[in-house]
């Protein structure tokens, strides 16, 4: 499903101007930074805001005109039958005869969309960090009002629950301390009129004000907790941030209405982990669900178990030693995943992940038969050691059977590795010492704390650490009536053991629970879930994934939250400690879940996944072309930053790009200053920056380029710039290393068509074509050596036409050109004359691409093309989002080293001459390509010749080529990287 965030995407957050791209977005506190998705996240944000407030002018039709222009369609508002909602939107809404007073056959009010098109969503993964972004987002607005980019519009923010208005307060006060520019001052809704009457403190420099409340106490009636909007309305003026957006999602929740009355004038928010409206869909800016949290490599994988808990279903007879063999299999798998953590911890000499913790949801606690109870007994039988042999034995093998089958992991297509020898060798004494934190059986005695009524801890007699935990409303019933007899132990030393879950030596090995406490905190140790008479039927949805979502995240290493293979090619693991813990992985970084219904659960998971399949589609089956192979390596450049050098600091550094009545007006204000501690104390300057800017002063011509039409508009925006341009440090080349994963768009086509087996068809039939001239003089070599006779020669013959060079495929009159072009690194090439085509990704479909490919394949069929006086040459199409093929420069216009991802990559090679040629179709006019020359330059020319790099027994050039219809209009200084043919290119001397 096409949305907001797919035509986010195409906008480079570079090309916005410098007040809406100067920001830290990745810090927020002294112990907490922004992971890459969630500065995403903020950079979509500020694409969408950048698109409406800027280049539409806060125009809600030119801005839904957008969605339509790209062939995404929004329904319009429905509110059914419902009077009071017709009057509840009358007053602020234009009404259209075609709107609220054209009612249908079915008496339905609508109200077309484009009035609540000024809004965009955050569909992010439970435990991803939604609050973070929210209170970094609060930020953003700030500066952007500062700035006069977006209207001084008043901010709320809007929760459901009053722990999470904790978690919003907590992460406030966080980013307070840490002294961040604003100071955010929460103030409750009901105290808005006061604070508008002393608005002079709401504008108070360096300090926003963002009211708060719960989003279900905002109502059309004034009552003790009850806030009739209408006392709050300010026009409509708001910046409104609304967690757990679905709340209320259908067309007939007044609530819905009202946050879309309060936001009229202003902008909305919607920030939820669990989106089924399609417009909250469609108008979705940052999508990182589950699904996608998981792929991205940022949770555990999921292995929902075929095991299910019906022994503990209501109205059905089961035994005592059935219920017994359920929680068992629960509890080896918790001690499979211990011990397995354990081997890798003594195999890598270093603390990696998180100890293991199996969380136990349950639908029912106080009842005399509740879920809690009937589980808690079966585990105080367990830790008595009142245990059947049969119960442990049948246990033990229903869970090797399973983890023997390889289950699929949840949205991956992949399964869990099981390690035999270490699940055979798991005995009672395991679970009593990965459970129980005992050596030896025992009664259990209870943990309590009078100042606590929500937590009990237990543990075993034999034992000196508690090893569970139950978290719920209120635990007197549990003392008075179901613990009555237990050994009650009081005023333990810890205030609360489920705030310290997370921390290492936290001994709770087992937290049990109900829905009570599935939202509002995380952790990355659960490694297994067992839902008990929970996610029975469809309306359980949101509370497993939000659950789920609970026991999703992971920390292999402190700070560092993707799985371990991840950050090893990331390059922030080294090999060695990657090698000796992979054969632990698959434990350690799984959540293995148990359900009462398997079948419910699997439709729950299996709905995300349809989401994410309608977002993303099917996925195509390309194929590496292998015999483009030869005995000469494919080579790629690797490059590392060249410590102890600054970019200023170079012979001929790249300059900073800045008009001269700004860095006129920059002098001024640094002359006014007059003291160097006043730089340092104000904008944090250190002496080295300082004395740069000096430098820049003194010689401006070696390090601003004033031929810009770049503005800053102040110094408080232009002087962190230039403090960013004097910390940047440029590349070099490292060497060359072969190509492994680093082209992988191919495996990541996607087709968004309900049946693509005739495309796949075609694609299949021109993979595997081959020349027919050449086959048949093979055949009739075969033929003439009495390898075959007659009548095999003549079918074979018949057979090569069964495969064509090149197919068409056609869908809603977009037609797709499907090639095998000869040499190419995957087959077939896939290319579209349409740049509106939309039922397919990763494709060519630039005009400019096009046109290269076009030509490139006509020159081949040349008889006297270049190419053929190379012992062995390839090409490859490259992609600039997924594919890791890049040239590092310097970019003035971000100011920042950046990644230049060239097109198309050729590797041609003759004897020990080795040349690597990128060849990147453009227009001359996008001035961004002269950046991308000097810093190929810079690293691939000596003395306006080409480097020569050894690498084995080759002697390797890198070239760079820029393709165009006209060659003749490029700047003379540049001419010689310019061409506008195949031929030409292949003429140069590689």
């Amino acid at each position: 499903m096409a949305n907001l965030h797919n035509l986010l995407n195409d906008i480079p957050f570079e090309d916005l101007p410098p007040a809406w791209t100067t920001f830290d977005l990745a810090s927020f506190s002294r112990a907490k930074s922004l992971w890459d998705y969630q500065q995403s996240a903020l950079q979509n944000a500020l694409k969408a805001l950048h698109k409406y407030y800027k280049d539409f002018g806060a125009d809600k039709t030119k801005f839904f005109n957008w969605y339509l222009d790209n062939r995404i369609e929004l329904d319009a508002l429905t509110f059914g039958k419902k009077r009071d909602n017709e009057s509840l939107l009358a007053p602020y809404y234009p009404i259209s005869p075609l709107s609220l007073s054209g009612r249908g056959a079915g008496g339905e009010g609508r109200i077309p969309y484009i009035h609540f098109i000024n809004r965009m969503g955050f569909w992010m993964a439970t435990g991803s960090g939604k609050t973070l972004v929210i209170v970094k987002m609060l930020e953003v607005l700030y500066a952007l009002r500062q700035r006069g980019e977006i209207p001084a519009h008043d901010v709320m923010v809007l929760t459901h629950r009053e722990d999470l208005l904790g978690q919003l307060r907590d992460h406030v006060n966080d980013f307070n301390a840490s002294g961040k520019v604003p100071h955010i001052h929460l103030r409750e809704l009901k105290e808005y009129p006061e604070v508008k009457r002393g608005a002079s403190r709401m504008f108070r420099a360096q300090e926003l004000t963002v009211f708060y409340y719960r989003s279900d106490n905002i109502s059309d009636e004034q009552k003790e907790r009850l806030l009739d909007f209408r006392n709050y309305e300010n026009n409509g003026k708001w910046y409104l941030l609304l967690d757990e957006a679905h709340k209320g999602d259908k067309d007939d929740s007044k609530r819905q209405h009202i946050y879309n009355i309060l936001s009229r004038n202003g902008f909305l928010f919607n920030f939820s982990a669990t989106f089924t409206d399609p417009r909250d869909i469609k108008t979705t800016a940052a999508e990182f669900n589950l699904a996608s949290f998981i792929e991205k490599g940022y949770g555990k994988h999921i292995s929902l178990l075929r095991q299910e808990n019906r022994a503990f279903k209501d109205k059905e007879d089961f035994s005592n030693e059935e219920k017994q063999r359920i929680v068992l299999q629960s509890l080896l798998t918790l001690a499979y995943v211990a011990k397995s953590r354990e081997q890798l911890c003594d195999a890598t000499s270093t603390l990696l992940f998180h100890r293991p913790l199996l969380l136990a949801l349950v639908n029912s606690v106080n009842t005399e038969e509740a879920d809690l109870k009937l589980f808690f007994r079966e585990l105080e039988r367990i830790g008595k050691g009142e245990i059947s042999s049969q119960a442990f034995t049948a246990a033990k093998s229903a869970l090797k059977a399973e983890l023997e089958s390889e289950p699929e992991w949840v949205y991956e297509g992949k399964t869990f590795a099981l390690d035999q020898s270490l699940l055979n060798s798991l005995t009672l004494k395991d679970i009593y010492k990965y459970i129980f934190n005992a050596e030896s059986k025992g009664d259990i005695e209870v943990l309590a704390r009078p100042s606590n009524d929500k937590e009990l801890a237990f543990k075993l007699k034999t034992s000196a650490a508690p090893f569970a935990l139950i978290k719920i409303g209120q635990t007197t019933e549990w003392l008075k009536d179901f613990l009555a007899g237990y050994e009650i132990v009081k005023g333990f030393e810890d205030e609360s053991f489920f705030s310290r879950l997370n921390e290492e030596d936290s001994e709770i090995n087992l937290l049990m629970g109900s829905r009570s406490f599935y939202e509002g905190w995380d952790s990355n140790r659960p490694n297994v879930i067992t839902f008990i008479n929970i996610g029975t039927g469809s309306e359980a949805r949101k509370f497993v994934l939000q659950s789920v979502g609970r026991g999703v995240r992971i920390e292999p290493m402190k700070g560092k939250r993707k799985r371990l293979e991840n950050l090893h090619n990331a390059k922030e693991v080294d090999d060695l400690l990657f090698q000796q813990a992979k054969p632990f992985l698959s434990a350690a970084q799984s959540l293995f879940i148990f359900g009462t219904k398997r079948e419910a659960l699997a439709t729950i998971f299996a709905g995300l996944a349809d989401e994410k399949e309608k977002e993303e589609g099917i996925e195509l089956v390309l194929d590496v072309n292998t015999s483009a192979f030869s005995s000469y390596p494919v080579l790629i450049p690797i490059y590392r930053r060249l410590n102890g050098h600054l970019l200023v600091e170079q012979h001929e550094p790249q300059k900073f790009e800045i008009q001269p009545n700004e860095s006129q007006l920059l002098k001024n204000y640094v002359d006014y200053l007059g003291d160097e501690r006043l730089l340092l104390a104000r904008h944090g300057m250190s002496p080295q920056q300082i004395g740069l800017l000096e430098q820049t002063f003194a010689a401006p011509e070696n390090f601003f380029n004033p031929n810009t039409t770049r503005k800053y508009g102040n110094v408080e925006i232009l002087l962190p710039r230039l403090i960013q341009y004097f910390d940047i440090i440029p590349h070099e080349v490292e060497g060359f290393k072969s190509l492994e994963d680093e082209i992988n768009h191919f495996k990541h086509i996607r087709v968004l068509l309900k049946d693509i087996q005739e495309l796949q068809k075609k694609i299949d039939a021109v993979r595997l074509y081959k020349d027919p001239a050449e086959q048949e003089a093979q055949l009739k070599g075969q033929l003439k050596a009495g390898e075959i006779d007659i009548e095999q020669y003549t079918l074979a013959v018949k057979g090569i036409a069964r495969t064509e060079q090149s197919e068409t495929f056609e869908h809603s009159g977009h037609r797709l050109h499907i090639k095998n072009i000869t040499s190419h690194y995957y087959l077939p090439l896939l290319l579209s004359d349409d740049d509106r085509i939309d039922y397919i990704s990763r494709i060519i479909k630039t005009p400019s691409e096009i046109r290269f490919v076009n030509q490139l394949e006509a020159y081949l069929k040349e008889s006297d093309n270049r190419l053929k006086q190379y012992d062995w040459w390839m090409f490859s199409r490259a992609e600039e989002t997924l594919d890791k093929i890049t040239l590092p420069y310097y970019d003035p216009t971000q100011n920042k080293m950046r990644d230049f991802h060239p097109d198309f990559i050729f590797w041609l090679a003759k004897d020990s001459k080795y040349t690597i040629l990128f060849v990147d179709p453009k227009g001359i006019r996008d001035i961004g390509w002269t950046y991308k020359v000097e810093g190929y330059k810079d690293l691939f020319l000596e003395n306006g010749k080409r480097k020569i790099f050894k690498h084995g027994k080759q002697n390797v050039q890198v070239a760079l080529t820029l393709y165009t219809g006209d060659s003749n209009q490029v700047p003379a200084e540049y001419r010689d990287f310019w061409y506008d043919s195949p031929k030409r290119i292949f003429e140069q001397d590689l």
